[in-house]
């Protein structure tokens, strides 16, 4: 049985565990108010560039032409890109993006696929090299404040996997910020880039809405590397908003079974006190007892 020592000891430490994820909580809180500031700040832009290359699309040539658009006559080496955070104590946030680049990995090599693994977060790298898998390139330090630039760096690596004909499909695995309780993983293909993104479908020649210099074929093309770059910066910014969401439900769950742990060991306490009271009580009537 627990000492009254014992129990207040584990009382103290559950107490400053408790001062510590409240902390935590707080702070991601803040983050992930940051982060949907800067996802909010991103969607007209992103809205606005898909449009213009669905237009730009109506007007130029075959797109076959495309690289960035081209499906592969026959898909044999996929890159896999795994986006985790850089820090832990997130619930299962990076957990089941590396699970789910595990699982796309070995289904892969099942159907006779060649795998080339990108991991950008340090959780992703360090449990993907742990598990002995070999990454082509890796990319770290970017969750708390992902910059258009990274998207950037990273982007030019896959595009230029993509066009050199080292890969033949690029997926990319990461969680999708629904709200601050609900973050939903996500696989998606982003080279080639799905014409239906970029492209009206019907392509239907109607009354001009833009005029294009140079050459609508032309803008097409260049905008098509910048349409990645946009696709990945988006992920890294809801990737980050995820993982911040994930750690304040977290720390918000840690906090309330500290609350609890408290309450039962302050009733085991009382308990305690309560039973060396009485054994000392008996101790005392005893002792009268025997001296008559």
């Amino acid at each position: 049985m627990a000492t009254l020592q014992d129990i207040r000891r584990r009382i103290t430490s559950t107490q400053n565990t408790k001062k510590i994820t409240k902390a935590m909580e707080m702070v991601a809180a803040a983050k992930l108010r940051r982060a949907q500031q800067r996802i909010e700040a991103l969607r007209p832009y992103a809205i606005d560039m898909v449009e213009m290359m669905r237009n730009l699309a109506t007007y130029s040539g075959e797109q076959r032409n495309y690289q960035l658009l081209r499906e592969r006559d026959e898909e044999r080496t996929v890159a896999l890109v795994a986006m985790t955070g850089d820090r832990g104590l997130a619930g299962a946030f990076n957990a089941n993006v590396v699970r789910a680049v595990v699982e796309a990995e070995r289904s892969l090599r099942a159907q006779g696929r060649e795998v080339r693994l990108v991991a950008v977060g340090k959780k992703g790298i360090g449990t993907l090299r742990f598990r002995r898998f070999e990454l082509a390139h890796i990319w770290q330090g970017l969750s708390d404040h992902p910059q258009y630039g990274d998207a950037q760096a990273i982007a030019a690596y896959l595009v230029d996997l993509y066009v050199s004909g080292e890969v033949d499909r690029v997926r990319l695995v990461c969680n999708h910020f629904e709200s601050a309780l609900e973050q939903q993983l996500t696989d998606v293909t982003i080279l080639p880039i799905p014409r239906e993104q970029v492209t009206d479908g019907e392509r239907r020649r109607g009354p001009v809405t833009y005029m294009y210099e140079p050459d609508a074929d032309t803008i097409f093309k260049k905008l098509l590397p910048a349409y990645v770059e946009i696709a990945i910066y988006r992920a890294l910014l809801e990737s980050s908003a995820s993982e911040q969401g994930a750690r304040m439900t977290a720390m918000r769950n840690a906090s309330e079974s500290a609350e609890e742990m408290l309450d039962s060991l302050t009733m085991a306490l009382n308990r305690a006190r309560q039973a060396t009271i009485t054994q000392e009580i008996l101790e005392v009537v005893a002792g009268a007892d025997a001296l008559g």
